[in-house]
């Protein structure tokens, strides 16, 4: 996963003040309501279902019961009544669940959690923003359903309008997370960028939401650099800053978001089916367009593709 885990709660706190304090169309267009009943919704799909293996079984008969990490908005968070979760992947979950003809049963855990969940049959999937790696393939079966996306924001009335390769980040000041892939990515735009005799970047870091915004509000930092979903989500509730440029969490290569299934358990090519025919039906663009996650979508979900590679391979 490309997420900064030191923003953590404060983002999702800041956030949710975002909303109390933001306007009427983007509190109401971003609920963090326990009440999902608005959720989208979608049909059974018999080709989904006649791809499920005979020999799966269900946690629960009748269920497909799903892990989920509720860690930051607009990806998975919880609602107001502390209890409820939502977000992009919940509603994907229940997507999915619908077109397997499915009750979705959705349980809430510790990130850590999910692959012994899985891998022992406690939970029949995890959907939380997992990435597919060739270490994790070994023991898990992929869906894809979104790209893994790092997004470059600034503010609004920035003279920057594009950023789409190492120089366009020359001489500017970059605020990103410390211990990140974000961080390596920026790191080596910048060697590459002094190595061909440009401006060096200088790399801020700050241990909060606020803080960056304080930070590049007033120009003391010119972009952000870190993941989209959560600049994108920010952006539409409090306004003040605007994507310029997007890179995938796994540069050089591409990274993708994918449903986690057991290795071998036969469920793996239903659910990829069941999401490419949401693709078709402009449901999943519902989802991720109410969650201000289009810049993530994928054209067609694919059963466990090519993974960002192992450590030192």
């Amino acid at each position: 996963m490309s997420r900064l885990s030191v923003f953590g709660t404060v983002v999702a706190a800041t956030i949710v003040a975002g909303l109390l304090l933001g306007s009427a169309s983007a509190a109401e267009k971003f609920s963090l309501s326990p009440d999902i009943s608005n959720r989208v919704r979608a049909s059974k799909d018999e080709a989904a279902i006649k791809a499920i293996s005979p020999d799966f079984k269900f946690v629960t008969p009748g269920k497909f019961t799903v892990a989920n990490n509720p860690w930051d908005p607009p990806i998975a968070t919880y609602a107001t009544d502390a209890k409820t979760v939502v977000g992009a992947d919940p509603d994907l979950a229940q997507l999915i669940a619908d077109a397997l003809g499915l009750q979705l049963e959705l349980v809430p855990v510790a990130w850590e959690d999910w692959p012994l969940g899985v891998s022992s049959g406690k939970y029949d999937a995890v959907l939380s923003n997992v990435t597919v790696t060739e270490a994790r393939k070994e023991k898990f079966d992929f869906s894809t359903y979104r790209r893994d996306v790092l997004g470059f924001y600034v503010k609004s009335d920035s003279k920057i309008g594009s950023i789409k390769e190492p120089k366009d980040v020359a001489g500017l000041k970059v605020i990103t997370g410390a211990g990140t892939n974000q961080e390596k990515i920026i790191l080596e735009w910048d060697r590459q960028n002094v190595a061909a005799g440009l401006k060096p970047i200088e790399v801020q870091y700050y241990d909060d939401r606020a803080a960056a915004d304080l930070a590049l509000q007033p120009g003391r930092a010119d972009v952000e650099f870190n993941p989209n979903a959560t600049l994108s989500y920010s952006s539409a509730i409090k306004g003040g800053t605007k994507l310029v440029g997007t890179v995938s969490g796994g540069w050089p290569l591409t990274a993708e978001i994918a449903v986690t299934t057991r290795k071998g358990a036969g469920l793996a090519d239903a659910v990829t089916i069941a999401i490419n025919d949401l693709i078709k039906d402009g449901k999943y663009g519902e989802v991720l367009k109410r969650w201000n996650l289009e810049a993530e979508a994928v054209e067609q979900s694919a059963t466990n593709p090519a993974g960002l590679p192992k450590s030192g391979s």
